[in-house]
């Protein structure tokens, strides 16, 4: 099933520069469809390419030889030289810049899932010579295109991972959320850790998951888990390295008091996060449908952030909280999401952080019914729907 993403043409307009173009992001986003369609797409104007699996056994045999051989296998396999999963190629980095750096007309395009071994090369050895693109699930407005009025509550359940999508019935998409988080939990985790540690991960992927939102602290954590807050925090980082989480740290004026303790914490789907804690419920039936509309706030706002822009939340010591604040060009744009609202009415957390802050010129309540613009003080108050919430929206 083809879907048309906003990431096809940004791919698309490096092809006309020499830079390696590197795909980044979790298993099963996309990356390998996107590297495929562009094969085809460039073999249209009869321009030759090669394509390499390195998740297959056999094409892995192939780049099992020494630097110089494979350099040559590279320099003469087409024009263009599309490579997935290329973490598991050895000297990757090194073998790249010396395409680059080589007097051959080859162009490498490459993707991979785990950035733990690809950060400790790409700055080194590609400085000036790659562009990434970060490569997350589908947004609702893709999925919208293609699935119409049942997108909204299909997203809420099944997340955003286009192998979801294509499958036929709602069992088979359960089936296949499960299978991910095993393949996550036994190809890029397993590795990483000793044997006897891996179901302290898996605890620790159950708990972020059932906490997801909420603000939770390391060393809480390990006395849950029964690890140490070291061990807790290199789980938490491993995670991040294999993009599957997103953290959140709190925002202040005093750029000394971001760093704290307590963080939020975000997974990278709405249906991995779903089947980790086994509810596919619909959101009215759902307990937690604060937390699920939270999530899918954050993956809208998180998708395609601009150099100029960060992500945090606030908090007080006494509780008063804004879920999100976006910081575009160092100034902040509150966003507070709510399940349960009926009229336009400032939220008490919101409120307080105006208070804080009162040249706010504006802030956004997001939920899933009420939607308008209020005045309060200096601030224009927009209500939105949270499909609407992108930070093309958010302004």
């Amino acid at each position: 099933m083809h879907i048309d993403r906003g990431l096809f043409k940004a791919v698309e307009d490096q092809l006309k520069g020499k830079e390696v173009v590197i795909l980044l992001g979790p298993r099963q986003v996309g990356k390998s469809y996107i590297l495929k369609w562009l094969k085809k797409r460039i073999e249209k104007d009869n321009i030759t390419t090669t394509f390499f699996d390195l998740e297959n056994l056999e094409t892995l045999l192939k780049f099992n030889q020494s630097d110089q051989a494979v350099f040559k296998l590279l320099t003469s396999s087409g024009r263009f030289v599309f490579i997935d999963e290329f973490h598991y190629l050895k000297n990757a980095s090194k073998l790249f810049k010396a395409v680059y750096d080589s007097n051959s007309r080859v162009k490498i395009l490459a993707s991979g899932s785990s950035s733990i071994e690809i950060h400790k090369h790409l700055k080194e050895s590609l400085a000036g010579r790659r562009y990434l693109v970060k490569v997350v699930p589908l947004t609702i407005h893709e999925l919208e295109n293609k699935l119409g009025s049942k997108a909204q509550d299909y997203y809420l359940r099944f997340g955003g991972l286009p192998g979801v999508l294509n499958k036929g019935n709602e069992q088979d998409r359960m089936n296949h959320l499960q299978e991910l988080i095993q393949a996550y939990l036994i190809k890029d985790i397993k590795g990483l850790l000793k044997e006897e540690n891996v179901r302290a991960f898996n605890m620790l992927l159950y708990l972020l998951a059932q906490s997801q939102g909420s603000l939770v602290s390391v060393e809480n954590l390990s006395r849950e888990i029964g690890l140490t807050a070291r061990s807790v925090q290199k789980y938490i980082d491993i995670m991040q390295h294999t993009f599957v989480l997103g953290v959140l740290s709190s925002f202040s004026r005093n750029l000394g008091n971001e760093l704290k303790k307590s963080k939020k914490y975000y997974l990278y789907d709405v249906g991995i996060r779903n089947a980790l804690i086994k509810d596919f419920r619909g959101l009215a039936k759902r307990e937690d449908k604060g937390s699920i509309l939270e999530s899918a706030v954050y993956l809208s706002l998180t998708s395609n952030l601009m150099p100029n822009e960060d992500i945090k939340f606030w908090r007080t010591r006494d509780g008063k909280e804004v879920d999100f604040v976006l910081i575009r060009d160092r100034q902040p744009i509150p966003i507070e999401v709510k399940s349960n609202l009926v009229r336009m009415t400032v939220p008490n957390g919101l409120e307080a952080f105006l208070r804080k802050y009162p040249n706010v010129a504006k802030a956004y309540v997001v939920n899933n019914s009420v939607e308008g613009e209020i005045k309060h003080q200096k601030t224009k108050v927009q209500f939105i729907h949270w499909s609407q919430c992108t930070r093309n929206i958010i302004k």
